[in-house]
């Protein structure tokens, strides 16, 4: 099922993604005394990248408060906490982090309700940073978010608009499960239209935000806007394409995928994540089990090599996926030869 955003001719008020993030947890914090933020220098500093900014002057230390430097500590304190009848928002400040606190977030988290057969709740919702363009350098800029979707009993959202951050943000949140909520670094200043009052995207729908019948772009997060840019591109030389933000990895919304699929009978998938045992190869496999007598081409993908993320910027504008390689990877898919050779 497809989702539409607020038709940018209306009278909507515009507010970045960063901003969208901040008010959110704000109005939900204001309507829910149980809920809660910790994390590292999420209170007075109001966090890394500013999105926790105003939180502990408004809700107080009690409701809005730094933790030690560990993860495990963040994590297990969530979890605790969740399981206890409140509802905690825990941040890892940078993706990368969260491997330091796997087993609380895999082991712990995304079983207790199973291992419980299905009696405790554990509305527990994890926000951290990802993604390169930084130069933050190979421990603070990957795209780790196929570890995450690989574990049962976890919902992964990765919101490329600020329209999506409320909606997917509020929704986490009000979930009795544990969920991850994924900001893209690059995206804090991107702007776009934001209703005041509190709404819910719900977990799991994808959302087709550019129309076509040529080629079918699977993407999220950043890669949207990059994705974006390609179409236009390639509408000039006649080639038009749809261009499906999944919003939600998991659950993952292979149904409005596949339903493109048969319509345009192409697919490429663009991530910024490394190509090699990315979201792209899974997406890949259910369209094929699902689409195959549909398909006129395999399915191709874009992603990053499979190295880590250099620090040099020209390096690491060389590494991550852009406009120009998914034109290209469209190209190659199509079998169409580049303009001028």
């Amino acid at each position: 099922m497809t989702v539409t955003d607020p038709n940018p001719d209306q009278d909507v008020r515009t507010l970045t993604y960063g901003a969208a993030f901040t008010e959110t947890l704000r109005q939900l914090m204001a309507d829910d005394e149980d809920i809660f933020v910790a994390g590292e220098d999420v209170g007075k500093a109001g966090g890394v990248f500013g999105s926790f900014s105003g939180l502990a002057a408004e809700f107080g230390d009690r409701r809005c408060f730094d933790t030690p430097i560990s993860e495990q500590a963040i994590i297990g304190l969530g979890i605790g906490s969740a399981v206890s009848g409140l509802r905690p928002v825990v941040d890892i400040m940078f993706m990368d982090f969260m491997l330091v606190a796997m087993d609380q977030i895999s082991n712990q988290a995304a079983k207790l309700k199973y291992m419980f057969g299905g009696k405790a709740k554990v509305p527990l919702t994890i926000t951290t940073n990802a993604g390169a363009g930084l130069s933050a350098a190979a421990q603070h800029s990957q795209s780790l978010e196929a570890l995450l979707v690989h574990i049962p009993g976890l919902k992964v959202v990765l919101p490329s608009t600020p329209y999506d951050v409320k909606g997917l943000l509020a929704a986490c949140v009000r979930d009795d499960n544990p969920t991850v909520f994924i900001s893209h670094k690059r995206l804090f200043g991107l702007k776009g239209p934001v209703p005041e009052e509190l709404y819910e995207i719900p977990i799991g729908q994808a959302n087709v935000v550019r129309e076509g019948d040529g080629v079918t772009i699977v993407t999220y997060g950043r890669m949207v806007g990059e994705s974006a840019k390609a179409a236009d591109e390639l509408a000039a030389e006649g080639i038009e394409c749809e261009i499906i933000d999944l919003r939600s990895l998991q659950p993952l919304d292979i149904d409005t995928v596949t339903e493109s699929a048969r319509k345009t009978n192409r697919i490429i998938v663009v991530h910024e994540a490394v190509k090699f045992g990315g979201l792209g190869a899974e997406i890949a496999a259910q369209v094929q089990e699902q689409a195959f007598d549909y398909l006129d081409a395999p399915v191709a993908r874009v992603g990053a090599p499979f190295s880590p993320v250099p620090f040099a910027p020209g390096l690491e504008a060389e590494y991550v996926p852009n406009a120009a390689r998914v034109v290209e990877g469209v190209r190659d898919l199509l079998g169409r030869p580049i303009p001028g050779e």
